[in-house]
């Protein structure tokens, strides 16, 4: 028998969903304020000590003045379309800026806060990652200055937003590259050995200090694989032409060339493959 009552009763919300979605918005706002407050943190420990950033700064431009100055009396146009050493050498310098960058060193804290009463412990990731962004496109916008006073020029206001978002696509990779081997790894001085070990066969077995032309042919093959590659080409290429788009070819490998819309496709592909990668060892550790 259907009463009155039981009417109210049928059209009255659920108090369950209600508390669901109260519970959802809490949880959020829990993250948004954790992530903030951790983020903060990061950031009041850079101005404490803000030898991360001005070493971030000092080597690249280093690099720029000295390899500059030893290519000084090479032959014109040995690098091609007539650009000097220092125009060639710039994007790459831009690039591994923002990969040294985003191999954040600091991350003893780490241990630390996943002990902390934290609403959720991916906080620490985004906060993580945040902080990482920001300090790789700092250091990154200072070279991009540096190397336009040294003569390397600067490309205009499109080219500019299309270098942001291929060093963006580097960060976001290699930052969460950097995050899975510092959950992974005992401790910070492992991941620093790690880092160390690794940066140098990055760079030459890359497109950053010599092109394609210059390497033996397994070399070859190794730069046309390599990420950095796939960053340092377009933004070479941006540097020197003012006419571009997202078909244009910007890249050559061994076996065929390459439009900028498919690198940006190909940094995205290895975003992602960090990150479904580095998927299981968070739950792993934050559980």
């Amino acid at each position: 028998m259907i009463t009155q009552s039981s009417i109210q009763s049928s059209l009255s919300p659920d108090p369950s969903l209600h508390g669901g979605l109260e519970d959802n918005s809490s949880a959020l706002g829990d993250f948004l304020q954790e992530t903030f407050a951790l983020t903060k943190r990061l950031f009041i420990q850079l101005q404490r000590r803000p030898s991360t950033l001005i070493a971030g700064i000092i080597q690249p431009f280093m690099w720029l003045l000295l390899f500059g100055a030893l290519f000084t009396n090479a032959p014109g146009g040995l690098f091609g379309e007539d650009l000097n050493y220092g125009q060639f050498l710039a994007p790459g310098v831009i690039v591994f800026t923002a990969f040294s960058g985003a191999l954040d060193r600091e991350f003893g804290f780490l241990n630390r806060l996943l002990v902390a009463p934290l609403a959720s412990r991916y906080s620490i990731v985004a906060a993580s990652t945040i902080y990482i962004i920001a300090l790789s496109f700092m250091q990154t916008g200072v070279i991009v200055a540096a190397s336009a006073f040294l003569g390397a020029g600067l490309p205009n206001i499109g080219g500019l937003g299309a270098i942001a978002l291929i060093v963006l696509l580097v960060v976001l990779g290699v930052t969460a590259l950097s995050l899975g081997l510092a959950f992974a790894l005992p401790g910070h001085i492992e991941l620093i050995a790690v880092i160390f070990v690794t940066n140098l066969p990055l760079l030459f077995a890359s497109t950053a200090l010599a092109p394609l032309s210059f390497m033996a042919g397994w070399l070859q093959v190794v730069a046309s694989i390599n990420p950095l590659t796939y960053a340092i080409e377009p933004i070479r290429y941006l540097y020197l032409h003012s006419e571009w788009g997202l078909g244009t070819l910007v890249m050559d490998t061994p076996w065929t060339s390459i439009s900028l819309w498919a690198v940006i496709l190909v940094l995205l592909a290895f975003d992602a493959l960090v990150l479904l990668a580095i998927q299981p060892l968070l739950r792993r550790r934050f559980a």
